[in-house]
């Protein structure tokens, strides 16, 4: 039974789970300040960097003795640098539910080839038992399963007299949940997800463990120059202070700087949880009151309120038709499911979305599904 399309629209379409919709208004005009043609070590290409990681820590409300440093390669970049830097001094666990964690969990086995690993795998839609996690270890994750739509619903896991190192791949959650800075001494996250900047840029947050275990330790593998965080076994501190690595786009730079200041302007990170909250939960009452559509996550409390999965009732083709005919209208672009997750659609909730368009794709779901199995 096909329905009738719905008269409203969503005015941004952009649900893509990165790179993701951009602040709300956003035009290139924005970025007319952008110090476009000059170097990023110049006097005032310093500034704007080193304002970029003076904002992050106040937006994100990073504790003063943490390092914040703006890296090469996206989120992918942040967590390989601290993969390739940190670990070997002692055994690993490594937790996976989706994709991305997956991939984590392969690098290390493959590529850094330790074989002292724990490995702690779910599936789609699950938490591995964190109760099993050996905190004598380092301990890898992500806090929020990108490609599942699950997260960890809290740090409480974590002794805070753990001793290993926690590396956590953020990259979905940072400015959209409550991160526990005292629990991870690495965080990682990328511009283009919560705060819908451009790609290619990545941060990783350095607790003082993390810098200690950089200062005594020297992994036995070669190190490539984008990931060397130190210089005759003390921390590099121009990384951390806006002297980067390699050469950033300063035109994502500004465009950074616009968002976070938007954010600010808010109030901050309480107020960018609360429209993401406010957005995921527009969209679980969608899906508790359907009929055909099932949330991934298999408990409340690891939802999650950005990169929201959900299943579809009927054959696998299902999603992937939806998925064409919204975007076909104009009402939704790139809610088709991680190619390695199960069949189904994700819909990005960050705080760069509005409520008031997740509310106005909802019927169009309805639209799409009917006519996707007519």
């Amino acid at each position: 039974m096909t329905i009738a399309k719905p008269a409203l629209r969503p005015v941004n379409p952009q649900f893509s789970s990165g790179p993701c919709a951009k602040i709300p208004g956003w035009t290139p005009d924005l970025l007319k300040t952008a110090l476009v043609g000059r170097s990023h070590r110049s006097g005032e290409g310093k500034a704007r960097l080193k304002e970029a990681v003076a904002l992050t820590r106040e937006v994100l409300e990073v504790p003063t003795a943490h390092h914040i440093g703006i890296v090469p390669a996206s989120d992918t970049g942040a967590v390989e640098m601290a993969l390739w830097s940190l670990l070997g001094a002692r055994g690993v666990d490594m937790l996976a539910w989706e994709s991305f964690g997956e991939g984590w969990v392969s690098d290390v086995l493959k590529q850094l080839k330790l074989m002292d690993v724990n490995k702690h795998l779910a599936p789609y839609g699950e938490l591995p038992d964190l109760e099993k996690v050996d905190f004598s270890n380092d301990v890898v994750f992500t806090w929020n399963g990108t490609t599942s739509g699950v997260r960890v619903p809290d740090a409480k896991w974590i002794p805070a007299d753990r001793q290993g190192l926690t590396i956590c791949d953020a990259t979905s959650a940072a400015f959209a949940q409550e991160l526990d800075f005292s629990k991870l001494d690495v965080v990682t996250f990328s511009w283009q997800k919560v705060l819908g900047g451009e790609g290619a840029h990545g941060v990783i947050i350095l607790s003082p463990r993390a810098v200690e275990r950089l200062e005594s330790y020297v992994p036995p593998w070669p190190m490539p120059k984008i990931f060397r965080m130190t210089s005759g076994g003390k921390l590099s501190a121009g990384i951390f202070e806006g002297e980067t690595i390699n050469t950033p786009s300063m035109l994502c730079v500004e465009d950074y700087l616009v968002a976070l200041k938007w954010a600010k302007g808010l109030g901050g990170l309480k107020a960018l949880r609360a429209r993401a909250d406010a957005n995921a939960a527009a969209l679980d009452g969608w899906i508790s009151a359907s009929p055909f559509a099932k949330n991934l996550s298999k408990r409340p409390e690891t939802k999650s309120n950005t990169s929201v999965c959900f299943s579809l009732a009927g054959d696998e083709a299902v999603p992937k038709k939806m998925a064409k005919l919204l975007e076909a209208e104009g009402v939704a672009f790139d809610i088709g499911g991680y190619r390695d997750a199960p069949p189904g659609l994700r819909v990005w909730c960050g705080a760069t979305v509005e409520t008031s368009d997740i509310k106005a794709l909802l019927p169009w779901l309805d639209w799409a599904y009917a006519t996707a199995t007519a």
